[in-house]
């Protein structure tokens, strides 16, 4: 218990606050009697060490540290009450409906003497959803998401997604990644020091919906038939009755930007679903991130809501003056094309009658021709026409939330231009790994092994060590990624992303404590250290797969001599993924960065490979690793044609595309140009699938 201690110490502050000065000024007096005079003061430049003069010199000194204590507890009280009242202004208060209940049953209880007492019934066990518990022994505890994530939606900070939308925005973020991944073009090998500028973390806003729905299978889509009514596939998108609807309430402004990331979301998956909106109310809705549009797909910005009809009737299918489709490698659109139309302005006269059953219309303000709805804060919808009337809960997110999510879109664009993927940041985003020697300890010693290059595993003598915590693991991974350490807060924003952290410290310090209890209880070492806030792994206990593989490419990167065993040497290290099969976001510019180590040995040493043979043996290893990369496939092409195997060229070049396909991608086209440069005439190259 910590109240005796707390007590202990609370004492000995009260006795240096009051005992001091109270000996003081019983033992030696007060530190001021009056101002000297002028013969003191003669005396005291004459002979200024006397005893008279020591005793008054160590009084006022004593005097002074008592005020330097006193001004430190009067500072440290007055911050603990500040945190307490912020504290009592965040506790929620209860609802009428929550009153009220609590009023019944405490009338039941007082009550409850009066009556027969009668045994309540067991309560029944509730099922627990898979990956909501965090089990430690026969203690469970909830997962931090679950109060952030339902089977409705997830809530992020600035808004709430329906669970659909949050699926399609991880999906995005996953797609993201596998486009940098394609489009990276191999370096020479240098220091781990060197970052790539297209290593950004996803924005923030999409690393909490993954956080949230790591580990949870994706809800199955429930979009109508093709054969369905154009309003009735842009009606269930949107969550919007058919034709068209006002939005007015605090939360108007919020959905519209839910229905703009919507739209956008669901146009990547149904082509035939696209966005009109008029200039004012892009600009009012997302400010200076309105910008964005330019990289957005399916996404039409006009002057007013009369060209927005006007364009949204053009995309209308059988229309006469129906464009050809905006992105020719798009796949073909549904049979049931929809638009949606976002405007402020007052609706056209006659819009009623002018707009088609595959427009769908959302007016932020009034819709004086059909329904408006109220929107509050948090999505939920009523109609004012219809008291009682409960609409469906809309996707409501704030500026910075719909700019993250709008971001993410753009990235996932199979149109939008790559940024270049060799500029250097200024600022590192990807932690330093130290590559400096340690003195390790005998191997007799050395008991822990680390591997994170794969499936983590924390082994002692060889033997797995079961982590029950799987925040315990994922620390874990996260200090042996960061070998400079992280303080608490970094840890908390690194394991439980979107959540507060002020409600969190008290599970970091839970969580890793019960990594050193078991760690202890296996081998009786220190696995981690804690100095100055900062939290690492105690490197003369632990031995890591990945501190060895840096250590192999800063060795490779500075060979003189016997440079192939050098890079063998790093391709040797490299047994796996960062974390293989954990849903980390954290963990994805690393898992990359790492990755991209590895393409460039398999590069380096193909270049420097004796024969062609070698050479292509290497590259297919490389392909292995990353079945997405461009330029490993183009290299492997080039290889296999010079080796005269144009059949070869012509399998790798279509089991490539496919592999894109699957994935949501699409082959560049010096992809397509190069296969059939090297098949030549001999031998057909398959088209996309």
């Amino acid at each position: 218990m910590r109240w005796p201690r707390q007590v202990g110490w609370l004492l000995f502050v009260l006795l240096l606050l009051v005992g001091v000065p109270v000996a003081l000024v019983y033992g030696v007096g007060p530190p001021v009697r009056g101002w000297p005079d002028a013969h003191q003061v003669r005396a005291w430049v004459e002979q200024p060490l006397t005893e008279q003069t020591l005793v008054a010199a160590l009084t006022l000194g004593a005097w002074l540290v008592w005020l330097v204590l006193a001004y430190t507890v009067t500072v440290r009280a007055m911050a603990r009450l500040r945190a307490s009242v912020a504290w009592l202004r965040r506790m929620p208060l209860p609802t009428p409906l929550q009153a009220t209940a609590s009023g019944m049953a405490g009338a039941a209880v007082f009550t409850a003497g009066a009556n027969t007492a009668v045994a309540a019934p067991p309560a029944p066990n509730l099922p627990a959803t898979a990956g909501t518990l965090d089990t430690l022994g026969d203690a469970t505890r909830l997962d931090p998401y679950d109060q952030v994530r339902s089977e409705d939606g997830v809530v992020v900070r600035g808004g709430w997604l329906p669970r659909e939308v949050a699926d399609q925005v991880a999906a995005a973020g996953a797609l993201v990644w596998l486009r940098r991944r394609l489009a990276y073009l191999p370096q020479h090998p240098g220091s781990t020091a060197r970052q790539d500028a297209d290593l950004d973390p996803l924005p923030a806003t999409a690393v909490t919906v993954q956080a949230a729905l790591a580990d949870q299978p994706p809800t199955p889509p429930s979009t109508p038939t093709a054969d369905g009514p154009p309003a009735a596939v842009a009606s269930h998108i949107c969550g919007l009755p058919s034709g068209g609807v006002g939005l007015t309430g605090p939360g108007a402004a919020a959905a519209g930007r839910g229905l703009l990331v919507t739209v956008l979301l669901t146009g990547r998956r149904q082509h035939g679903v696209s966005l009109v909106v008029t200039r004012s109310a892009l600009a009012s809705l997302l400010g200076t991130a309105a910008d964005l549009r330019q990289r957005l797909p399916r996404i039409e910005v006009v002057a007013d809501a009369d060209e927005a009809l006007r364009v949204a009737q053009l995309r209308t299918p059988g229309h006469p003056d129906e464009p050809e489709p905006r992105q020719p490698e798009d796949p073909p659109a549904v049979a049931t094309p929809a638009a949606v139309l976002l405007i402020t302005d007052e609706p056209p006269s006659g819009i009623s009658e002018r707009f088609t059953a595959d427009v769908t219309v959302a007016v932020l303000g009034e819709w004086p021709v059909g329904v408006t709805w109220q929107v509050d804060a948090a999505g939920h919808t009523h109609d004012p026409g219809q008291p009682g009337w409960v609409g469906p809960r809309l996707c409501v997110l704030d500026p910075v939330a719909a700019a993250d999510l709008l971001t993410v879109i753009a990235d996932a664009n199979p149109s939008a231009p790559n940024p270049s993927p060799h500029p250097v940041r200024s600022g590192p985003r990807v932690p330093r790994q130290a590559t400096r020697h340690h003195q390790r300890p005998h191997a007799a010693e050395r008991r822990l092994t680390l591997r994170i290059l794969g499936e983590p595993v924390l082994a002692v003598d060889g033997q797995p060590l079961t982590i029950r915590r799987s925040a315990g693991m994922q620390a874990l991974v996260f200090l042996a990624a960061h070998p400079d350490g992280a303080d608490s807060a970094e840890l908390v924003a690194a394991l439980w992303p979107g959540l507060p952290r002020h409600s969190l410290t008290g599970r970091l310090y839970t969580t890793l404590s019960d990594l050193r209890g078991a760690v202890r209880a296996a081998c009786g070492l220190t696995i981690t250290e804690h100095t100055e806030d900062r939290y690492r792994l105690n490197r003369d206990h632990l031995d890591v797969d990945l501190w060895r593989f840096h250590t192999a490419v800063q060795q490779a990167a500075t060979a003189v001599t016997d440079t192939t065993s050098a890079w063998q040497a790093v391709i040797d290290a490299y047994t796996g993924d960062l974390a293989a099969g954990r849903t980390w976001p954290w963990a994805d510019p690393i898992r990359e960065a790492i990755r991209r180590r590895v393409i460039d040995a398999h590069v380096t040493l193909s270049a420097t490979a004796p024969d062609p043979r070698h050479a292509l043996d290497v590259l297919q290893h490389g392909i292995r690793i990353d079945p997405y990369n461009t330029d490993l496939h183009l290299r492997a092409m080039n290889v296999l044609a010079a080796l005269g195997d144009h059949q070869a060229v012509a399998d790798l070049h279509h089991t490539y595309t496919r592999r894109l396909t699957e994935a949501g991608l699409d082959a560049s086209d010096e992809v397509d140009h190069t296969a059939t440069r090297l098949v030549g005439t001999g031998v057909p190259v398959k088209p996309h699938l």
